[in-house]
């Protein structure tokens, strides 16, 4: 994919997640924004899966665990959504690892539970 195609489809879930929150404002669980996100972005046409699994591979075995991916975007860009106090490193972790897994280049982490939705709005970059 192209970088000004992620570009595009960065904006359109920055613009989706602000609509989002500004409908539902902060405090409500995490899977409320996620079934309300997933609806913003299929209503623009985009591509949207819920709930995305990724098995677990252990020296290339598999471990019959697998991770869950909140919302995987044109099967390119992943999104980890939260509704907590504050993002801390492990949430950044997880991220960057579900992108290293599914070997995917861009991902946001998204944070519902702030007054202004750009102050837990993060973009992460693998190898791009």
């Amino acid at each position: 994919m192209e970088k000004e195609r992620y570009n595009y489809l960065g904006g359109q879930i920055l613009d989706a997640s602000i609509q989002v929150h500004k409908e539902l404002g902060p405090g409500l669980l995490e899977s409320v924004y996620q079934w309300c996100l997933f609806l913003e972005l299929t209503s623009r046409g985009l591509s949207v899966k819920q709930e995305f699994s990724i098995p677990v591979l252990y020296k290339g075995q598999v471990t019959g665990k697998e991770f869950r991916i909140d919302l995987i975007v044109e099967d390119e860009i992943i999104i980890e959504l939260k509704a907590v106090e504050s993002i801390l490193p492990v949430h950044e972790a997880q991220l960057i690892t579900y992108l290293k897994l599914a070997d995917k280049r861009l991902g946001y982490l998204i944070n519902f539970n702030v007054p202004i939705l750009k102050q837990g709005f993060k973009r992460y970059v693998n190898e791009f």
